[in-house]
């Protein structure tokens, strides 16, 4: 049962016929797994449009209206915002807000109580909350984000809304598990997302699954020592690639103070050599270099197929492309320069880390665990198969 809810999960719209070819299921294997996850109120089938084949027509499978949600929050450096989404990944907004310098516990008591009220809007229906967060992370905790300015935050613990589980991660790990599993990334065994907000950050990523390593904290590509030895980064290392990439390096090269904002910096910087400015045309140009050599040395070391980019990277990409590539391609091995991975804008390049929350939260829902739970909760303990339709 599980990998046809997958399925239906990655596949929405998806038809009866399709389903059973993709899962190598027969007919009649289909019909009798669909069958129970509609007595679950997990599916739903409609009459598939005409075809003009021959033969009996199939059904168009797709989340049954009253199955289950999951709450997707996403906080960046200026804002937080919560939605929710449905089985096949529709996301439906609920809340926004701006919260400036506020300490943590001020901002995560907002957000707790913006969850509390959508489960009393959702009920039982909303089975799982995921949390995208602008920094290092471990289990469900923010380590460190320079960010924000938070430090040791249990968030996970803070936002539990019992019995909902709370699983947190890192905002451009979020936006990476959105690509591979639906946007840019779709289909590739191997790949790597690098997102520059404020500094770098990404994931390498297995058949839609992401690899942060043995504490969760895996990915923080911003820390490789691909800078200035000499520059000191607020992490407490030295010459590290976030220093050389950002709205802060913009605006060191052009002489201006540190920016309050680095990633509204960026943009100005961005639209100031679009405009033919001669000034941020050069240190769009040498931003774009030092995060082309940076992306071939990732690529180096990870192998991925494809390498996709988010936020600042993907503004560089666009506006100095030739840049961009350049030193990516001066940065491979040789023998990967006949076929790089190819450098591809992000399909979500606003609401991918929310968008990747909500994948994480949804995988507790579809696991063995998760349907039981759903069983037990919202359906009778003896549901019987819903009869089976033409």
């Amino acid at each position: 049962m599980l990998d046809v809810l997958r399925h239906v999960h990655l596949h929405p719209q998806t038809t009866r016929a399709e389903l059973a070819r993709d899962l190598g299921l027969s007919r009649g294997s289909a019909a009798e797994i669909l069958a129970r996850l509609r007595a679950l109120d997990l599916v739903e089938e409609t009459a598939a449009e005409p075809t003009g084949a021959r033969g009996r027509p199939t059904r168009t499978v797709r989340r049954h209206e009253r199955g289950p949600v999951v709450a997707a929050v996403d906080v960046s450096y200026e804002s937080w915002r919560l939605a929710v989404a449905h089985l096949g990944g529709g996301l439906e907004p609920l809340r926004r807000e701006r919260y400036g310098g506020q300490p943590a516990e001020d901002v995560l008591a907002r957000i707790s109580q913006a969850l509390r009220e959508a489960r009393t809007a959702f009920g039982p229906r909303l089975r799982a909350v995921g949390v995208s967060m602008p920094g290092t992370v471990s289990g469900g905790r923010l380590v460190e984000s320079a960010t924000i300015g938070w430090r040791d935050v249990e968030v996970a613990e803070r936002l539990r809304i019992a019995p909902v589980p709370v699983v947190i991660g890192n905002d451009a790990t979020m936006a990476g598990v959105a690509e591979a599993r639906r946007g840019a990334a779709t289909g590739a065994d191997v790949a790597l997302h690098v997102a520059v907000e404020v500094g770098v950050g990404g994931v390498v990523l297995e058949h839609g699954r992401a690899t942060t390593g043995s504490t969760g904290a895996g990915g923080e590509f911003g820390h490789l020592p691909f800078g200035d030895p000499d520059r000191p980064c607020p992490c407490g290392a030295h010459g590290c690639w976030d220093l050389e990439v950002d709205g802060r390096a913009l605006a060191r090269i052009l002489g201006a103070p540190p920016p309050a904002a680095p990633r509204s910096a960026a943009d100005a910087v961005l639209r100031r050599a679009g405009e033919g400015d001669p000034a941020a045309l050069a240190a769009v140009d040498r931003v774009a270099r030092n995060l082309g050599r940076g992306i071939g040395g990732l690529v180096n070391a990870l192998d991925p197929r494809i390498v996709t980019l988010s936020g600042v990277a993907a503004a560089l990409l666009d506006q100095a492309g030739d840049s961009v590539r350049a030193a990516y391609l001066s940065g491979l091995m040789r023998f990967r320069r006949h076929d790089p991975p190819p450098l591809i804008r992000a399909a979500f390049p606003r609401d991918g880390s929310l968008r990747g929350a909500a994948e994480l939260a949804f995988d507790t829902v579809l696991s063995e665990a998760g349907l039981d739970s759903w069983r037990a909760d919202v359906r009778p303990a003896d549901a019987r198969p819903a009869p089976e339709t033409a």
